[in-house]
């Protein structure tokens, strides 16, 4: 009769213990529910007891967690339509109180849905567009105003993305530790325009930049024309001085070329006008051609003489 009685208890406390037993993880934080309703402390990793078939181990991530919200157009103060992709991290950072307030992490990622998305939309439409993507470090360009509705506001009065979204942050906090949440991070991925004012501000940046492309342009014109013009001027003045030169030693030549024809026809002053009357006479009588002259002339005494 022992025997079976000691097997019927080895049976029941192997049952007892793979029911009662269980592991918490590191990544891990956990509650125990009896018949729905939450009993004891936040269970940490380790290994741990529970009342077998009455009691419930309900786990939650003790890692931090994503926001990913949905991309909203919302307005800024200078009534510009943009839209706002905005993301969070959090944290569970109390297990019972979460669990009796959004349950599990789906509950959360809506009961944040809510609470992010109002705060990023007030805050968004109560700022400047520049203020919301220009930085800490972002310098004014000279002659860069800011006006809403009419009304210029002043440099010094403007913030910068990081106090933005600092604010963003305080704003959320105030209303998750109510559901066991802890918020560390808002981040705003992107921003962009809506499509018709997108399409406006490409069809403003082409005209802007087609504006630079005809300056350079111009600019690049006017250095050629001044280039070519004082290239011509050049190729001129280098022209007028090698004419100069030119008729210097032509005249030179010229000059020099009659001192030697006078010198050789004053050896012999009526060879020369021989030679010339010959010379004369070569280029006046052609072929077909006649010459009507008088016999006293001096033009026709060579050929008196030649008889």
């Amino acid at each position: 009769m022992r025997a079976p009685i000691i097997f019927i208890v080895i049976v029941a406390a192997l049952l007892i213990g793979r029911s009662g037993l269980y592991v918490v993880n590191e990544a891990e934080q956990a509650i125990v529910t009896q018949f729905g309703k939450p009993v004891g402390d936040v269970i940490y990793p380790g290994l741990h007891f529970k009342i077998p078939l009455a009691q419930k181990v309900i786990r939650f991530e003790q890692r931090i967690l994503k926001w990913d919200g949905d991309p909203n157009q919302i307005p800024t103060k200078d009534k510009k339509f943009i839209w706002v992709d905005t993301t969070a991290r959090w944290r569970i950072s109390d297990p019972l109180l979460f669990y009796k307030t959004v349950a599990t992490e789906r509950g959360a990622q809506g009961r944040l849905d809510d609470i992010i998305d109002s705060v990023v939309r007030d805050t968004v439409s109560g700022h400047l567009l520049v203020e919301l993507v220009r930085g800490q470090d972002y310098v004014s360009s000279v002659g860069e105003k800011f006006e809403v509705d009419g009304v210029e506001i002043a440099k010094e009065n403007l913030v910068g993305r990081e106090e933005i979204l600092a604010a963003i942050l305080k704003e959320a906090r105030t209303s998750t530790p109510e559901y066991g949440i802890e918020l560390l991070d808002v981040q705003i991925k992107r921003i962009n325009y809506v499509e018709q004012v997108r399409t406006r501000v490409y069809e403003r940046m082409i005209n802007e930049r087609k504006k630079v492309a005809a300056q350079y342009r111009s600019e690049g014109e006017g250095e050629q024309a001044e280039i070519l013009g004082k290239m011509q001027r050049e190729l001129k003045e280098i022209s007028s001085e090698a004419y100069r030169k030119a008729l210097e030693f032509r005249g030179a030549a010229d000059a020099e070329a009659a001192a030697i024809y006078a010198a050789a026809y004053n050896q012999d002053k009526e060879f020369y006008a021989f030679t010339r009357t010959m010379e004369s006479y070569k280029k006046s009588i052609r072929k077909n051609a006649r010459l009507i002259i008088s016999t006293d002339s001096d033009y026709y005494k060579y050929l008196k003489k030649s008889k």
